[in-house]
C-alpha cells in the first residue's frame, strides 16, 4: 500500500501523487473499501480515483535516487529494440510503454532516437506515429527520473547527458 504524499507510476498515467486514500461513499461499492486519490504530475488539474487492491493498472512506487543513478549509468548498455517486421514495430512501442519500466522507456527512446537519424540522413520525415511514442516514453521516464532526482524535468536530460558525458541516450 502507498501513502499520502508519496510518487507512484500509475499505468499509462505515469507518475502521480498520492493525495488522499481513502473509502468513497458512493453506490455499488463497499463502504469500506480503500481507494488512492491521485494527482498525475504532469496534470495537476486532474484526479484519478482507484481501488487500493485493483490489479488491472500497474501500480509501483518510483525509482529511488539510488536506482535512477543506477539506471543513467546502465544507459549505455541497453540496447535498441529491434523489429523482425515493421508491421509489429507500433505494437512493441505500446508493449514497452504499457511495462511502465522505466528500461522500456530508455529502449524506446534510443531506437525512435536512431530512427529519427536514419530518416533525416535519407531526407525523409519521422514519422508522426513515431513521434507521439518518443514523447510518451520521454514524458513517462523524464518524470519519473525528476522525481527520483529531485530535479526539474527540465533538468533531467542535461544531467543525464554530463553525467555520461553523451549526448542524450545516443
Amino acid at each position: 500500500m502507498f501513502d499520502k504524499g508519496e510518487y507512484i507510476v500509475y499505468g499509462a498515467n505515469g507518475v502521480c501523487e498520492v493525495t488522499d486514500v481513502k473509502k468513497m461513499n458512493m453506490s455499488g461499492i463497499p463502504k469500506d473499501k480503500l481507494f488512492y486519490v491521485l494527482t498525475p504530475y504532469n496534470q495537476k488539474s486532474s484526479t484519478i480515483f482507484t481501488p487500493v487492491d485493483s490489479t488491472k493498472t500497474v501500480m509501483r512506487k518510483v525509482l529511488s535516487k539510488e536506482q535512477a543513478v543506477e539506471l543513467i549509468e546502465h544507459i549505455p548498455e541497453m540496447e535498441e529494440l529491434y523489429f523482425q517486421n515493421e508491421k509489429i514495430r507500433e505494437e512493441k512501442y505500446k508493449e514497452c510503454i504499457r511495462s511502465c519500466e522505466c528500461e522500456q522507456y530508455i529502449r524506446v527512446i534510443k531506437t525512435l532516437y536512431a530512427r529519427r537519424e536514419e530518416k533525416q540522413a535519407q531526407g525523409k520525415k519521422f514519422a508522426a506515429t513515431d513521434e507521439r511514442y518518443l514523447k510518451q516514453a520521454e514524458e513517462n521516464l523524464y518524470s519519473e527520473l525528476a522525481i527520483a532526482l529531485q530535479m526539474s524535468k527540465k533538468d533531467v536530460q542535461h544531467y543525464i547527458e554530463e553525467k555520461l558525458g553523451i549526448l542524450i541516450l545516443s
